[in-house]
């Protein structure tokens, strides 16, 4: 197994489980110390980064307030030290139609989907500067090239990321620290079953050019290159690891 992120701290959030416990599991397995952020129970997480002999810090944390986030960014600088990687994958994706859709629904998903990633930067950057080298990634999504009903919010906010990736890279690359932006196809996941079906996969992975219904080891070796070394010369970019779904 390579060790590409030995000695690198990296910081994951919706780590509970899905992509985003994937990720945590992958970035220990090469290597790096991992703290994964979530609402939820973190436990089954931890056990996975424990099984590779990662050292693991999970936190209970709320990623849209910015003093849960202000918390978590001291807890694993005094566990780990500054952060190298950061992974902002935290989001919500329920469908709601336009007549349903309110103002306080439309704010939640910019709330959750793009204000984290701000904040999560925010508290994380200053660590990267001081050591001139760090590695964002910000979650977005296929949907956005995708024509769907229902997903008006979800697809704004998630349009938001890519424009967040893309200013926040010229802003970050005299530090040494890249930004780019990952893309992964619908994926089979505990939390994509509360707002669809295998059909719907099926359906997905058979407009694929490589016909697979997306689990998250799928998009994780992306996640891996975007994160380390060998990417020093990819910033600002929107990465699809979609099977060949849709091509940006």
């Amino acid at each position: 197994m390579s060790r590409s992120h030995q000695h690198k701290v990296a910081v994951v959030t919706g780590a509970a489980r899905g992509i985003g416990q994937a990720i945590c599991h992958r970035l220990a397995e090469h290597g790096a110390d991992v703290a994964g952020i979530d609402l939820g129970d973190l436990s089954e997480t931890g056990a996975l980064v424990d099984s590779v002999g990662g050292r693991w810090l999970g936190l209970r944390a709320d990623v849209t307030s910015q003093e849960d986030v202000a918390r978590i960014a001291a807890e694993v600088a005094a566990q780990f030290g500054a952060c190298d990687v950061l992974v902002n994958n935290a989001g919500i994706y329920p469908r709601v139609g336009w007549d349903e859709l309110d103002y306080d629904t439309w704010k939640r998903f910019f709330r959750v989907n793009l204000d984290s990633q701000f904040l999560m930067c925010k508290a994380f950057v200053p660590g990267m500067k001081a050591k001139s080298w760090g590695r964002i990634v910000n979650i977005t999504s296929d949907s956005i090239q995708l024509a769907t009903a229902a997903t008006t919010p979800y697809k704004a906010s998630k349009m938001g990321v890519i424009g967040f990736t893309r200013g926040l890279a010229g802003d970050l690359a005299p530090y040494g620290i890249t930004v780019n932006a990952a893309s992964p196809s619908l994926t089979r996941t505990p939390g994509m079953y509360q707002y669809t079906g295998e059909a719907r996969l099926n359906e997905i992975a058979g407009r694929q050019l490589i016909k697979k219904v997306a689990v998250p080891d799928d998009v994780v070796g992306t996640i891996l290159f975007l994160t380390s070394e060998d990417s020093y010369f990819v910033t600002g970019q929107t990465i699809f690891a979609n099977g060949g779904l849709v091509f940006l």
